[in-house]
């Protein structure tokens, strides 16, 4: 994969997860190199295992991580509209964490500020997407859901 494709990939996910996040009150947030780098190294390693699983927390530091494995080349926005879609099974009148709901809360978290995109193929054509976010969401203590995952806006 060229790196205009990824530079595009990464565009097209940062820009679908701002779309996302300004509907749920959250600041955009910004494409780090260090952090796509980092998320590119860990995709390639999915890609050449062909197993999905999150990476050990302490190599990934302080960020969380949303993955997506995919049968074809997905697009930027295909991920960032899955990953969303789980927001019809977020109750936001009991705010928390449910793994059916986690790739949702760490794309709006209002304190994240960074993206990180990486993307890789596998041999038989499947591709594997790593969105690293800093600083982590998704963080359980309490307060931290109705502090940072907020119902979305209604336009009036």
């Amino acid at each position: 994969m060229g790196k205009s494709a990824s530079k595009q990939f990464a565009e097209e996910l940062l820009q679908s997860h701002n779309e996302y996040r300004r509907k749920h009150q959250a600041p955009p947030l910004k494409l780090c190199g260090k952090l796509s780098k980092e998320a590119t190294r860990y995709a390639e390693s999915l890609a050449s295992t062909r197993i999905l699983k999150h990476s050990e927390e302490s190599s990934r530091g302080s960020c969380g991580e949303n993955l997506a494995w995919a049968s074809y080349d997905q697009s930027g926005k295909d991920v960032a509209d899955r990953w969303y879609d789980e927001v019809k099974n977020y109750n936001f009148s009991r705010p928390g964490f449910s793994s059916g709901t986690g790739h949702f809360t760490a794309m709006v978290w209002k304190s994240s500020k960074k993206l990180g995109v990486g993307k890789a193929s596998a041999s038989d054509g499947s591709s594997f997407v790593v969105a690293r976010y800093f600083p982590a969401g998704n963080i359980t203590n309490k307060g931290h859901f109705e502090n940072n995952v907020l119902p979305p806006k209604t336009s009036s």
